[in-house]
Parts: C-alpha cells; structure tokens; sequence
C-alpha cells in the first residue's frame, strides 16, 4: 500500500472508491442528439483508463423539456438515453474507476427559443443575465411535475448502471428556489428557509423513493452565493448541515459563488491569473461543520494541491477535472512515479470558453482530448526509425517534436530564437497569463528525455536541412504580424506584437485598431494603458475580441475598465496620415455612411499574422510530395504517401501559423494528427 494521501481508498457508503480524484461533472458537448455516443464513451472512458476513482459525467442532464440546454448537453428526459449509459458505464466499471451523472432542471439559466420553445420556469420573473430569458413564475402543477421529471431521470440513470446521480443545484432551479434573491413564490416553496429548501428535499425524497438506498445521491451547491441579499456563509454552513441531517443524501460537494454573470461564472470556476483553490478552505469549512463527506473541485490544477486537499482534511474526494481534460492518466503517473511527465493544465480555459459559444470542449494543448476515436493519447512506436528535421519551436514546432521522438524517430529542431516558445512567449510576458509557458516547458522537458536535438539562434537555410539528410521536414515557422490592412498610411502603425514585446514605446494617446479579436489586441491594450496611455481599442465587429470568448474576458475588463479603456465597435480605421508628431486616423463603417476623423499618437493594428513561409517553399521543389497532403490520409489516420517528385530525397509538410494565422490548439492539433502516422 502507497502512503499517498491521494491513493488511499474512500467507502463511500456501500461504494469503494480506488483512490481521491474524481472527475466532476462537467459538460463536453459531445452528445450526439442528446445521447452519450461514441465520441462520449471514448473520452469518458479514457479517463476512467488513466486511473481516476469516479468521473462524473454530464454537467448537466436535463430531466424535463422545459430545460432545453443552451449548449449540447445530455437529455435524460429521453428513455433512448438508457442502453447509451449502459454501454458507457460498463465500460467505465471495466476500467476498476465508478461512474455517476448529474441531473439538473436550468430553471431560468437557459432560453425559451431553445429545443420545443417552452417557457423558462423559476421560482420569479427575474431573468439570469447571462442567458437574458424572462422566465415564467412557477405554478403548483410546474413544481409537482418537475418534481416526477426528476424522478424519472434518476431511475433512468441507475437503469443505465450508473453508480449514483449528483443533483446540480448552483445557479439553476434548486438554487433559484434556496436563494432568497432569485424566490418569490408565497405558501409552501417560498418565505423562510424552511419553505425554500422544501423543493430541494421533496426532490431527492421522490428520487430516493425510485432508486432505493443501494444508490448514491448527491448534490453540488453552493453555500456562500458572494452576493448581497443572497445566501451568506451562515447560512450556507445551515442549509449544509441540513442537507446532511434529511438522511436523503451521501455527499455534499461544496462550491462558492454565482453563476448568473460572466465574472461570477470566472469566480467560480478560476482561469489562469487568478488563484489556485480558492475555495478549498470554504469546503474545508462545510466539512468541519458538517462531519458529512465533502467533495469539492475549483482549479485543483496540480497534484501537489490535490494532496494537500486530502491530507489536510479539507475534503475527502478532491476534483481535477480540467486537470483531466488536459492529461486522463495523472493517476497512472501518480502510481508509476512519474508527476513530472503529467501534462500541465494552464488555466487557458479555451475548454469551457468554446461551450459557451456553442462549441465542442477542447484542451488548448492536448489536442486528444475529445478525439479519443482518432488521436491518441499514449504515442506507439513506429516501426522503421526514420530522420525527421522541424525548423521552428513554437508550439506546433514542439508537439511535432515531441510526438516524432515518442514514436522512436531521430528529431533535429532548429530554431531561430535563443529560447523555443514562439508567440507563447510573447503571451507569457502578461504576468496574468504567465502560466501558458507550461505549453512550452512540459514539452521541452518531454522532447529532452527523449533525446530531440535543438539548434537556437540557428536560421535555418535550405543548406543546412540538406546536411541534415532527413527524410521528413516539418516547417513549423509561424508567422509575422500583418498590418498592411489601410488603404494609406500603413507606415505609420506599429503591431500588438510590438507593444506587447517592449520593441516600441507606448504612446500617450493611442488607437488600437483590432480585427483581429484574439488575445493579442487586449494585452496590447493594457499594457498600453498600465503604461499611461489614453487608449482607444476599435474594431468593425460588432463585439471586441471574439475570439477571447466570455471567461477569459473577465479579467481583461477587470483591468482595462480600472484603467479607463475606451471600447468602439462597428468602426473600421481606414487610413492614417501623418499630422506634425500626431496621426490623423481616418474612420469608417462597414454599414456605411461614416467617414470621419481623430487624432491619435500612435496607431497599433492587430490583424493576426501572415505566414513566414519562405524556407517552405525553397524546400518544396526538392520533396517527394511537393509539399501536398493528402487530407484522406491525414482525416483516416493513415501515414501520408503523396509522392509527386521521384527525385525528391524528403517528405515536406508546413503546421500551424506557418500555413495560416489560427491558434495554439489548431498548431498543435496540426501537429500531433501528421507526427502520431510518420
């Protein structure tokens, strides 16, 4: 037996569970027409694989139809959903970890034009500002009837071998009734806190009734909303101690905070800059008060955090769930000794921020995650060693590095610049954003032990690759910022990568024109404005930054609101003309019928990069494929066989912003899906 606190084992009631990390419940949208198909079994699997105690699926089921979900969640209103869960969790037991799911009804955290076009339910007409529906207040016949969806849903998971059901209750129905702020119903559901956890309570009554006592039921909730008028800690540690004395329940998993705000979300589940386990002590608090088992998971993103969690009593099941999406078999490397091969999380949430703009959730840089049926985690040797030269280190450069050597190959790297890291070094730089040089350092560390060469401060000629006699040559060079957009005075502008870099001095009245709408811009801003600046970010979409998307904005505006940031949207800078030792900025609008003027001392564009790709296409007419891919062979899984030239001596293959501006994830992803087939 191991004396790791995290591998001790947990009976939790009549289930033991193999160690002290679960998955919590979280949603991936991978469901296909609600239902958890292959794509959802394989990355749940996956996970179960690596060795983790119980993964949680779904964050959350919906158990009625006035609970359309608002991005692709599972629907276990549906009987189809049962022989999908039972695939699911069979396979998962097969693994040694247990399985449960998360049921919830949003209440009003959804819309009414989603799925039958219902109306949204809760406890008051108050809408939740991040979904904007003005919900219908609940009558008696909603209450009872969301009371047996309930039910059903839960029999329906322990029909399809779940091990349990966690009820989500933070921020959606159940809370909207617990919450004083968010309940304004009279009679038996609304008033004292009696009346408000009535609902709560007659819930899991009816789901115990259904699924009997050989069946876990818990609920995630939080017991300190931070909000003023909402439920404090007091009472918070009350409803907790109440929860545990209904005899319903087997578990509390604590959280603290809202969700009804982008920034409360942010709060709540922490991205990079910001604190790790922040409310790890609160947990610990509700287990002191309460002797009731307690779980808890928010930016548990290091395995040394997650044994100080277990060892010091704060909790007894401890979550790494983004953890998890970035690495499935931490546990696997906690047991073989192996913590410094675990591939860092580094807080970039791109996982969650792509749900919520209704997308698929993908781990920045594993780009396995969710691809379980084609990528793979774990790289098999190849079965002929071959010489593989990649000029460039940045985080395409890297990957194709690090998957090239793991499959048995000799990699030579040359790189440019005295350090590796490309653009992500540049990020870095944004003491917010410092933990994204983990992307670079996990996979140097990685390409050492298995013996890639590096050439720094080495520009790589045509030459120099020659010597080298390769027989695969990966062009990972990314690119150069791109600021020809005006139609005069191109001159005159600086880039993002200029200000961000220290190469330019900023000015004190300063245009930042960004169409480009990713990080680039906004770190481009503050610290511009931190500097001095007056700042101006203008962009002709119809909202800034785009492709920061919703939780990663938070702590951009945080800062750039503090430091008085203008933000102009639907206005395109079109020229700028020299003035004396001012610019006059010439604006228009994509909509038409704008053309004025302001003056400005600096004006810095950020329109994403243009492909540094010379050396390509010196290289391409002495390859065997010409620099083709075959995307059948690539989307298949198959080694590329495109030979175009017999008298070419090498395969030749550009990635990432090399071939076109795009980002880190679709680097990568470039990357590991050409390097895993050489």
């Amino acid at each position: 037996m191991s004396n790791d606190p995290l591998l001790q084992p947990y009976k939790l009631k009549h289930l033991t569970l193999r160690n002290r990390i679960i998955v919590t419940s979280h949603e991936p949208a991978y469901p296909d027409d609600g239902m958890p198909k292959e794509r959802y079994r394989a990355y749940t699997v996956e996970r179960a694989k690596g060795g983790v105690a119980m993964t949680m699926t779904a964050g959350s089921a919906a158990v009625s139809k006035d609970s359309p979900p608002v991005f692709n969640n599972l629907l276990a209103y549906k009987d189809e959903i049962v022989p999908w869960l039972r695939e699911m969790t069979d396979a998962v037991h097969e693994q040694g970890a247990a399985i449960m799911i998360q049921l919830t009804h949003l209440g009003r955290r959804t819309r009414w034009d989603k799925g039958d076009w219902l109306p949204v339910v809760a406890p008051s007409h108050h809408r939740e500002a991040s979904h904007r529906a003005f919900p219908k207040k609940l009558e008696d016949w909603d209450i009872q009837r969301i009371i047996k969806d309930f039910a059903d849903a839960a029999e329906r998971m322990k029909a399809g071998g779940m091990d349990g059901v966690e009820l989500e209750a933070y921020g959606h129905l159940i809370d909207q009734f617990t919450s004083p702020l968010t309940n304004e119903l009279d009679g038996p559901y609304g008033g004292s806190l009696d009346n408000r956890m009535r609902f709560c309570f007659d819930v899991f009554r009816a789901m115990r009734e259904r699924v009997g006592e050989d069946f876990i039921l818990g609920v995630r909730y939080t017991a300190d909303e931070c909000l003023p008028g909402g439920t404090g800690k007091a009472e918070g540690i009350e409803i907790s101690r109440r929860l545990r004395d209904s005899g319903l329940i087997d578990y509390l998993n604590v959280i603290r905070g809202h969700i009804d705000t982008d920034a409360g979300l942010t709060d709540v589940i922490p991205i990079q800059g910001m604190a790790s386990a922040p409310h790890l002590d609160f947990a610990g608090d509700v287990r002191a008060a309460t002797k009731f088992p307690t779980f808890h998971a928010a930016k548990i993103q290091d395995v040394a955090t997650a044994r100080h969690a277990i060892a010091t009593g704060k909790v007894d099941m401890i979550g790494m769930t983004r953890a998890h999406m970035t690495d499935p078999h931490i546990l696997r490397k906690i047991i073989e000794k192996r913590e410094d091969d675990i591939r860092p999380c580094v807080g970039a949430n791109y996982c969650l921020d792509r749900i919520y703009q209704g997308g698929m959730a993908f781990c920045i840089h594993n780009a396995a995650t969710g691809r379980e049926e084609t990528m793979p985690h774990s790289i098999p040797k190849a079965d002929l060693r071959r010489k593989i030269v990649i000029v460039g280190a940045g985080p395409a450069g890297l990957e194709a590095a690090r998957v090239a050597a793991e499959r048995g190959h000799e990699v030579v790297v040359f790189e440019a610049a005295n350090n590796p890291g490309g653009q992500i070094r540049l990020t870095a730089q944004n003491e917010r954003r410092r933990e994204m040089i983990g992307i670079i350092d996990w996979r140097m560390s990685q390409c050492q032990k298995l013996g890639v060469t590096f050439h720094f401060n080495s520009w790589a000629e045509a030459d120099m690759i020659a010597a080298e006699k390769p027989d695969v040559v990966i062009i990972a060079t990314g690119g150069l910022p791109h600021t020809e957009v005006l139609s005069r005075g191109n001159d005159l502008v600086v880039s993002s990568w200029d200000i961000i870099s220290g190469d330019v001095k900023p000015g004190t009245n300063v245009l930042v024109f960004d169409d480009a709408g990713d990080h680039a811009g906004l770190q481009a801003a503050e610290t511009l404005a931190k500097a001095g600046a007056k700042v101006e970010i203008m962009t002709p979409d119809r909202s800034f930054a785009p492709e920061v998307m919703a939780m990663n904005l938070v702590p951009y505006m945080r800062s750039l609101q503090k430091l008085d940031v203008t933000f102009t949207v639907t206005y395109r800078l079109d020229a700028a003309e020299k003035s004396g030792n001012q610019i006059i900025a010439h604006v228009g609008s994509d909509y038409g019928g704008v053309a004025r003027q302001q003056v400005v001392d600096q004006i810095v564009v950020n329109h994403g990069t243009i492909p540094l790709d010379d050396l390509y296409f010196e290289l391409k007419p002495g390859s065997r494929n010409l620099g083709e891919v075959s995307y059948d062979e690539l989307l298949t899984g198959a080694p590329q066989t495109v030979d175009r030239n017999p008298a070419g001596t090498y395969q030749l293959f550009r990635i990432g912003d090399a071939v076109a501006a795009r980002n880190t994830h679709a680097a990568i992803y470039d990357a590991l899906r050409l390097a895993k087939d050489l």
